[in-house]
């Protein structure tokens, strides 16, 4: 068997800069990966996918995309034995912190083991790609700016294990509703993601919590002003950096480090959303064989 950590994402800076073939909408965004992690345990079988899940909120069948990354992986390599996978949902749901894009991109890179495969890492992010803009990443980890679809991944310098104080409010929103509404919208408040590169390469903090910027919050917050409360109330905490994460609702506060998150976490009222604190992390998958 194998148990697998599959770790979330935060977007330092989410910007849009056009559009590609297809309608896709062209990104460039700053992700890190954060400590906060899903768990997902495989155990071979003789043949078929079944997935179990302890969240009431996530489908269990090919609606899932660690379903779908399973049965993509069966396809390309005609392999034909199958696999049980039990997750243990503990990224919020729907809320702009890449919980199914990382419960994917972990799916791949375990079952590759598991069924010894032998893809390269270059095969890996080709088949992540077709998963969902955010599972190459996933795959990645660390801090890395992303263009394109989110699949063109340029590693940056690694930041060190500042905290985060993660606000998920008490409602789920649907990324493809706030790309539709960006669209009608066009807010024109852009980050200055070239800033935020040079900050990240200095290694300087205070210029990385003052650049957090996405082009996504008006947009989310418009539909959602639950989104600004949990900015404002984050701000006034003493978070010394606060933005909204990926289409949201999650909104987060950037620490020193995870004793201060923890102090900040400490000063919110609970009825704002769930509250959460951690780590900015290095790696975005962590494979154990478990029982042999």
């Amino acid at each position: 068997m194998l148990e697998v950590l599959a770790r979330a994402k935060i977007n330092l800076t989410l910007d849009i800069t056009g559009l590609l073939p297809g309608g896709y909408h062209q990104l460039e965004t700053i992700m890190q990966s954060i400590a906060l992690c899903d768990r997902l345990v495989f155990s071979p079988r003789s043949q078929g996918i079944e997935l179990q899940t302890n969240s009431p909120l996530i489908p269990a069948g090919p609606e899932n995309l660690v379903y779908r990354a399973a049965e993509l992986l069966q396809r390309i390599t005609g392999y034909r034995q199958g696999v049980h996978i039990f997750l243990f949902k503990n990224i919020p749901v729907a809320a702009g912190l890449g919980g199914g894009s990382a419960d994917a991109a972990a799916t791949l890179a375990a079952l590759n083991q598991l069924w010894s495969l032998g893809l390269s890492r270059e095969e890996l992010l080709v088949l992540a790609a077709k998963l969902g803009a955010d599972v190459p990443f996933c795959l990645e980890g660390g801090t890395v700016l992303a263009r394109g679809k989110g699949e063109l991944l340029t590693p940056l310098k690694p930041l060190p294990p500042l905290g985060v104080v993660l606000v998920t409010p008490f409602l789920a929103v649907s990324t493809a509703q706030i790309y539709r509404e960006y669209d009608r919208l066009l807010p024109g408040v852009h980050p200055d993601t070239p800033a935020m590169v040079a900050a990240i390469e200095r290694q300087d903090i205070t210029a990385v919590a003052a650049l957090l910027g996405n082009i996504l919050e008006p947009v989310t917050a418009a539909l959602y002003p639950q989104v600004y409360v949990v900015k404002e109330a984050l701000k006034a905490a003493g978070a010394p950096g606060v933005v909204m994460s990926g289409s949201g609702p999650t909104v987060f506060g950037l620490c020193r480090d995870e004793g201060e998150a923890r102090r900040v976490a400490g000063r919110l009222d609970p009825g704002l959303g769930r509250i959460l604190y951690t780590r900015f992390c290095s790696q975005a998958i962590k494979l154990a064989v478990i029982n042999g």
